[in-house]
């Protein structure tokens, strides 16, 4: 837990047991970002997201395999990664690329009554929690889960007074990725500093 701790304050992700981050010859625009929870402020787009989502429930859960979720992954993938190496996943890869894990690692589930929502896999590092991956229903898009997910993600790292809220990579001019500059405020890693500056 204490070399992972470092290597998240280093930019680092990690994928199942092995840690990585991008070092590529040519591009340097991802950066591994993280939200000031204690500091941050709901816009309207979330508040909306937070009113679509008031009778959604809660649960953490262990991180282990279910069928249950691994049913739900495999529809999300179909949908929002068609044709990549992630559309057709199987049983074992599912386990090696979220379950599988040497740190403190949860679930987060939200449901909709009984039917599940979606299921985001976090980590617990040093004075923060760590978004590995969420996933959820396609059909349920229009209730933005994903950014409702955040939400939670963010309340629950108040609740035990954590500072930071780590999503991940992130490019500046990648649309897909534009929803997490939203969350504010955000801070960005700079690997030639090594230092985390403010994003606007």
């Amino acid at each position: 837990p204490a070399l992972y701790d470092s290597l998240i304050d280093n930019g680092f992700r990690r994928n199942g047991t092995l840690y990585y981050r991008p070092h590529c010859p040519q591009c340097d625009q991802c950066r591994s970002v993280r939200i000031l929870v204690q500091d941050f402020k709901v816009n309207r787009s979330q508040q909306r997201a937070m009113k679509r989502n008031a009778s959604v429930t809660t649960e953490l859960r262990t991180a282990r395999f279910t069928e249950e979720h691994f049913s739900l992954y495999r529809r999300y993938q179909s949908v929002r990664h068609t044709g990549d190496s992630m559309d057709d996943p199987d049983p074992g890869k599912y386990r090696q690329f979220l379950i599988n894990s040497n740190i403190d690692t949860f679930i987060l589930e939200l449901r909709i009554g009984r039917r599940l929502l979606s299921v985001s896999v976090i980590d617990h590092v040093a004075n923060g929690l760590s978004a590995v991956y969420t996933f959820y229903d396609p059909d349920e898009s229009h209730r933005s889960p994903g950014i409702f997910t955040i939400l939670k993600q963010i309340e629950l790292a108040r609740s035990v007074e954590y500072d930071w809220l780590y999503l991940g990579y992130w490019i500046k001019d990648c649309q897909k990725m534009s929803y997490k500059a939203r969350f504010q405020p955000l801070e960005a890693f700079q690997p030639e500093t090594n230092t985390w500056v403010t994003v606007d």
